[in-house]
């Protein structure tokens, strides 16, 4: 690992931290229902869509049970996805497409809609030449918003679980869906978008321009809103892209103070969230242990993914072949990357954006090295909590920790306890769901690929890169990251039916045992630490809760990363 690297990874860390613990008050307000400070103006609004929505005012902040919460979840989502569904097989008869771009195909449709509701904004299509200007306004950015503010909601409503004293409510869905959007992810993503235009991130309504270039060619540059999806994109960890680029095109990540920026924006909410959860529970201690198994973890991932990528490929090596951009990057792996952002940077970004469950990419991870691949792809199938999406990150780190608790309780021979609740087999009943849910949707789509021609069909290369193609697919899908390896047509009929089947039961089989665990804490008494309590907010815990996340993760995807990234690395050297 360069000295470039050490001191990036650095900065960006201390940024990200100085930048979360603010936020992390800010969100704690929002949970509360407490008045956000500047933001009170904002009151009037909230009343209004509570009125619009048909929810009185004196019964809005009545709370809901578990089921309650996850039934107005399911069908919100549910009622979104059959609108973004209806949008894309309807946009040519809709105005704002001025290319006169056709209805999308029914099985893509199904694949993008299912994708933007569950915050995984996988794309199987060339955005810039498939999606009209209305679609990407009216489907698609909403569902950035909403989307996000459902995992925040959940990640709040666990929280509630564990802070609760003997009650059934773990709060109000509509509430906190609209509090969410209107005090964090509006405010974040105006700022956010306005910074990016005056980077250079363009924001219009122009059809697209045809030019002559330097070499006297013709070329067509999409034009579009992007800053303003770009934002939101990047706050609510959804991925995707206004071009099919994504974040290499020039046009939503120009310079390299955007790249840092929206790195950081990735990272921001998660973070965040962890700093919220410490307050909401009354110990300050309990976020910051839940935030250094994030950052262990993050760190040791990034470093090696950085450090693979800045080992030229042995077998380009021996060919006599330049892999460097520049003396800058001399003996680094520079195919697939943006000279402008370099080895360092692009290897930052794939660690950030799959430690996330966000998927924006500046770096095709098609062309890493066999290690350097293997990095994201284990970050996803760590089940996104590597900081990990808006809200998913923290529910789903907090599983982990209650997975932690349990195992430790065994080997002390007491009943585990975590925050003062009682860890008894309701919750490791729900907590063995939620963790095993995405493990069984990747292994067995990813078997059920390369069993079938149909999925073979779509490899563009043979064996072990072609295999672990098929597994960062369904690895991205299932965990809700929506980032892709390229190198595989994932636009057909099998793998937008496949691929969108693993995208909901990934996020919502997920959701439902979460709200269950919710429920099941806020019923009872939170009892009081004694000699005998296990501390939860030390370095013991701290390692513990990441040797079980490791452990987990080995267990799950060992044999399946050894037949793809593992092969085909050692086949460098043969």
């Amino acid at each position: 690992m360069t000295t470039q690297s050490f001191l990036l990874l650095a900065a960006f860390m201390a940024v990200l931290f100085a930048a979360a613990w603010p936020l992390g008050g800010w969100l704690a307000r929002v949970a509360d229902g407490r008045a956000v400070p500047g933001l009170g103006w904002l009151g009037a609004a909230e009343n209004l869509l509570y009125r619009a929505a048909g929810i009185p005012l004196a019964t809005e902040k009545q709370g809901m049970g578990w089921r309650a919460y996850a039934i107005a979840l399911l069908v919100f989502n549910t009622l979104g996805a059959l609108f973004v569904y209806a949008v894309q097989r309807l946009q040519l008869w809709l105005p704002l497409n001025p290319q006169g771009l056709g209805n999308v195909s029914p099985d893509s449709s199904f694949n993008t809609a299912i994708s933007f509701v569950a915050n995984t904004n996988w794309q199987g299509y060339v955005g810039e030449q498939t999606m009209s200007y209305l679609s990407q306004m009216l489907a698609l950015a909403p569902q950035n918003f909403l989307s996000a503010a459902t995992g925040i909601a959940v990640a709040f409503a666990l929280i509630r679980g564990f802070a609760a004293r003997s009650t059934q409510s773990i709060g109000n869905f509509w509430v906190d869906l609209t509090r969410i959007t209107l005090y964090v992810l509006l405010p974040l993503s105006f700022v956010f978008a306005v910074f990016l235009m005056a980077q250079g991130v363009i924001q219009n309504f122009s059809t697209y321009q045809d030019v002559t270039t330097l070499q006297g060619a013709q070329q067509t540059i999409a034009m579009g809103p992007v800053a303003s999806q770009e934002a939101i994109k990047m706050l609510g960890t959804n991925g995707g892209g206004f071009f099919n680029a994504n974040s290499a095109h020039p046009f939503e990540n120009p310079t390299p103070l955007t790249n840092f920026a929206q790195m950081l924006s990735i990272f921001l909410i998660p973070a965040g969230l962890c700093f919220a959860f410490g307050r909401l529970v009354g110990d300050r201690r309990q976020g910051r242990a839940v935030l250094g198994a994030m950052s262990i973890m993050f760190v040791v991932a990034a470093s090696g993914i950085m450090a693979a990528e800045q080992s030229s490929h042995p077998a380009l090596q021996a060919m006599g072949v330049d892999q460097s951009a520049n003396a800058l990057q001399a003996g680094g792996n520079m195919e697939g990357k943006e000279s402008r952002f370099g080895i360092a940077a692009s290897g930052l970004f794939a660690a950030v954006t799959t430690a996330a469950s966000c998927g924006a990419v500046n770096s095709f991870h098609d062309s890493f090295t066999p290690l350097g691949g293997m990095g994201p792809t284990l970050l996803m199938q760590l089940g996104e909590v590597v900081f990990g999406g808006v809200g998913s990150g923290l529910y789903g780190m907090l599983v982990f920790a209650i997975m932690a608790v349990f195992i430790a309780g065994l080997m002390i021979g007491r009943t585990p306890e975590y925050l003062g609740k009682k860890i008894q087999s309701y919750e490791m009943k729900m907590t063995s769901i939620a963790i095993l849910v995405t493990p069984t949707l990747v292994l067995v789509g990813t078997a059920i690929a390369v069993m079938t021609d149909a999925g073979r069909m779509a490899v563009a290369n043979p064996g072990a890169h072609g295999f672990t193609e098929i597994l960062y697919a369904f690895s991205s899908a299932a965990n809700n990251n929506g980032s892709a390896f390229a190198g595989i047509s994932a636009n057909t009929p099998f793998y937008n039916t496949m691929l969108g089947i693993a995208m909901w039961f990934g996020r919502f089989a997920m959701i439902v045992p979460v709200l269950a665990i919710a429920g099941s804490l806020a019923g009872k008494q939170r009892l009081q630490a004694n000699a005998g309590t296990m501390p939860t907010h030390g370095l013991m815990f701290v390692f513990l809760l990441v040797a079980v996340v490791l452990l987990v993760g080995v267990l799950n995807y060992v044999p399946a990363l050894a037949l793809g990234p593992v092969i085909e690395h050692l086949q460098l050297y043969k």
